[in-house]
């Protein structure tokens, strides 16, 4: 596992090289029939490679067909290691005990279950919730996928994201990148629809052009929306924000001060199409290095409300009221 710190190959030789032997691992103690704990600390790594993996390819600069193909198998072996893994845990199990990281890999069952169409995972999570300890469905890592799950769902944008930002771990995080990814990566999307790879996929794109849109409709005509309020909810850069809203078909301006403005109840929106650049967002930037995923380190982003230092209320109407707070960092 070493070899994923290694700069002297490109991820992909790496990927293939660990990709085969993590894979042979598993069939040869599938064949002993081992169902250890030391067993249980290497599947935990063969997730971690793949959750890594998830997040890495989709840097990769490879054509989009053999990216998106390698991908589809990493996350066919990553729910295969996943369903692994939950059986050596429920083997192992004395009386109510929990191991010291089955709450944040059950965590990743539900994230992966954040499309409702989504198939690809297998059991139903109702079915799947209904057999796991209280002490599972109570823990903090499985809070949070549940909350993730619910505001993903109800589109929720504002809490999304901020909940994702302030919450989530490594190991998260890189299992919901899909969601909140910027759009320089919709082109890519695209490809891999036309290609008929995968029948669809929602992305941080899509998330942030409901929040648009509802903006666009419940705003106040005569009160254009500030873009920089509006870059902090959709946790993207002003300048990026500006593009995005003019790819939805929506104009911007300037109010007499200077500041871009965003008009409301404009008649022109419609959902972006690939081919705009974007940003990363910006924490993303802190799960680059495999070894932090690898080793459980601490919560990923530390983009914490802490830090954040604002506060939010919710007025009559269906908007969050930032006005007059000077503690944003």
């Amino acid at each position: 596992m070493k070899l994923l710190d290694s700069s002297d190959r490109s991820f992909l030789v790496l990927h293939d090289f660990i990709f085969d032997r993590t894979r042979s691992i598993r069939q040869d103690l599938s064949m002993q029939i081992i169902n250890n704990d030391q067993v249980i600390c290497m599947y935990e790594k063969m997730v971690r490679f793949h959750v890594t993996s998830n997040h890495k390819l989709r840097r990769c600069e490879d054509d989009t067909t053999i990216l998106s193909s390698i991908h589809h198998l990493n996350m066919e072996q990553l729910t295969k290691c996943l369903a692994s893994l939950y059986n050596l845990y429920d083997i192992n199990r004395t009386s109510d005990s929990v191991f010291d990281n089955e709450a944040e890999f059950r965590s990743l069952y539900v994230l992966l279950h954040l499309e409702t169409h989504s198939h690809s995972t297998g059991e139903s999570l109702s079915s799947w919730f209904s057999r796991l300890s209280s002490s599972i469905i109570c823990s903090k890592e499985m809070c949070f996928a549940r909350r993730v799950l619910r505001f993903f769902r109800m589109g929720n944008f504002w809490r999304f994201f901020h909940t994702v930002a302030s919450e989530a771990t490594n190991l998260q995080l890189c299992i919901i990148e899909p969601y909140i990814m910027e759009p320089e990566y919709i082109c890519f999307l695209d490809k891999v629809i036309q290609n008929g790879l995968v029948e669809s996929c929602i992305t941080g794109a899509e998330v942030r052009a409901l929040a648009v849109a509802c903006i666009n409709s419940s705003g106040y005509k005569l009160h254009p929306y500030p873009l920089t309020l509006l870059s902090k909810i959709l946790m993207i850069e002003e300048l990026n924000l500006e593009s995005f809203c003019n790819a939805c078909g929506l104009h911007t301006s300037q109010d007499d001060m200077g500041n871009k403005v965003l008009p409301t109840k404009q008649t022109g929106f419609s959902h972006p199409k690939g081919g705009f650049q974007c940003n990363v967002f910006q924490w993303l930037e802190l799960v680059e290095n495999p070894q932090n995923i690898r080793n459980g380190a601490a919560r990923g982003c530390k983009f914490h409300k802490a830090q954040v230092g604002i506060k939010c209320r919710m007025n009559t109407s269906p908007t969050i009221d930032f006005t007059k707070q000077s503690s944003w960092q």
